[in-house]
């Protein structure tokens, strides 16, 4: 009889263990309804696209050491010796007149000192600091700091040392890990040297390198995962979130949010797996993410076309976007890593004056700036050709991708002062191929770039004009 009972006991307790185990592995879909997991994923998937499309980059740059991508190890600078071609594919709407230094910061274990050597006045540099979630959180550099350079500490979110002597400022990322982007202006061809020298008078040390002690004990290694093809197009987005989540302590404001996402099994430490979603839930958040693209994206870019959403209102700091999950996201789309507005805005032309997506298979364009009307600037500005299809620059016999600022002297003019733009696959003839941007035979758009613009962008006495084609 004991047997008996013991052996019932037995049975009882592991019934138990399985139902136990059975609704943990299944909580996502047994808490939430179908309506509730397509609105929470689709706003995960707002939420989460900045991270994993910035995954990209950090693996390519940093952890992927057979790739062609690859820069440097954590915590040490990589340098492109030369501005971006076709060939560069990191990231989309690559900008082409600064050549860039890399550094992907661990902040973990201690702070980073970055050093920015001291340039001539005349030149351009920056360091754009980004955290995880893609939000500039400072910048070095002229507009930030000057041109006389210095030493900056750079920390993570749970450091609480005391500022060292010699460090210029202090600088904190919410999150531990963290991207330092930098920036040079290349005048022209034969300037290239002393770009190269500016990039190799920047240093990145651990603190404890800086100031000569002994390093703290190690941080657990990481194990990175590689990339998937669909990995920003799918489900498959939020395992990668997830992953990137523990490096993240979760911000105040955003509590409530992660809570909304752990119903989803979203969040630090938390298992994302379709496969263990009922087949009504699996289907509510493949909808939900459907919906990104049918829904959030096309309004998105008709405003931006319109001139209503700028990329003045798409990158900055956590307070500038008030947590604006969808800026952040356009943002992310569109071109990952802009600069904040105060360091640089991004005026575009993705469609023509008559609202149409330029198609230089079909059709040249001329884009034209009346005399006293060019970008109003305190650095540079230029103008980039894309491929619409890729985002990348656009191949040509000329190995031109862009015109700007620095090349105003060898430009042609109207008689009346004016400058006038010829976009399009063809020359428009010796007399005016000064002027030209080459296009792709197909579609294509452009990005005006203007480098720590002058009031007059934003008070709204320069205006951007119109992309005109011509038949």
């Amino acid at each position: 009889m004991k047997q008996l009972q013991t052996l019932k006991l037995f049975v009882t307790l592991v019934a138990a263990l399985v139902i136990s185990a059975l609704a943990l592995s299944s909580c996502t879909q047994t808490n939430i309804t179908p309506d509730e997991a397509r609105a929470i994923g689709r706003e995960a998937f707002i939420y989460g696209f900045p991270f994993v499309e910035g995954y990209k980059t950090l693996y390519k740059q940093a952890v992927d050491k057979g790739g062609r991508d690859f820069k440097a190890p954590f915590n040490q600078i990589g340098h492109a010796r030369s501005v971006a071609t076709p060939k560069d594919t990191w990231v989309v709407t690559p900008n082409s007149d600064t050549p860039y230094s890399f550094a992907w910061l661990d902040l973990r274990a201690e702070p980073v000192v970055i050093t920015m050597p001291k340039i001539e006045k005349e030149r351009y540099y920056s360091s754009q600091l980004i955290d995880l979630q893609t939000f500039n959180f400072a910048y070095l550099g002229t507009r930030a700091f000057g041109n006389e350079g210095g030493d900056f500490l750079i920390a993570g979110p749970h450091w609480k040392g005391k500022k060292p002597a010699g460090i210029k400022a202090v600088i904190t990322s919410e999150t531990e890990l963290s991207y330092a982007l930098f920036r040079t202006q290349l005048f022209n061809a034969s300037d290239i040297e002393n770009v190269r020298r500016i990039q190799d008078g920047i240093q990145v040390r651990m603190l404890s390198a800086y100031l000569g002690t002994p390093a703290p004990a190690a941080v657990p290694a990481v194990s990175w995962p590689k990339l998937l093809e669909d990995m920003t197009e799918s489900a498959n987005l939020f395992s990668y979130l997830n992953f990137l989540l523990q490096f993240c302590p979760t911000h105040a404001s955003e509590t409530e949010l992660m809570t909304r996402f752990a119903k989803l099994g979203i969040g630090a430490g938390k298992s994302f797996d379709t496969e263990k979603l009922s087949p009504d839930v699996k289907q509510a958040v493949e909808a939900g993410i459907a919906d990104v693209g049918k829904e959030a994206m096309p309004g998105l870019m008709k405003r931006i076309n319109a001139g209503e959403l700028t990329s003045g209102d798409l990158f900055g700091t956590r307070e500038f976007l008030k947590n604006n999950y969808v800026y952040r996201f356009v943002a992310a789309k569109l071109g990952l890593y802009g600069n904040s507005r105060e360091e640089a805005v991004y005026p575009t032309y993705f469609v023509d004056s008559e609202n149409n997506k330029p198609d230089a298979a079909k059709n040249p364009y001329e884009l034209r700036f009346d005399k006293g009307q060019l970008p109003p600037s305190a650095a540079f500005w230029s103008l980039t050709m894309y491929d619409g299809k890729s985002q990348f620059l656009v191949a040509n016999p000329l190995k031109r991708y862009l015109l700007n600022s620095t090349m105003l002297d060898s430009f042609k003019y109207g008689d009346d002062g004016s400058l006038t733009l010829y976009l399009r696959k063809d020359s428009p003839g010796a007399d005016k191929e000064a002027n030209w941007l080459p296009a792709p035979n197909g579609p294509f758009y452009c990005i005006l770039r203007i480098y720590i613009p002058k009031p007059d962008v934003f008070n709204g006495t320069w205006k951007q004009p119109l992309m005109q084609r011509l038949e």
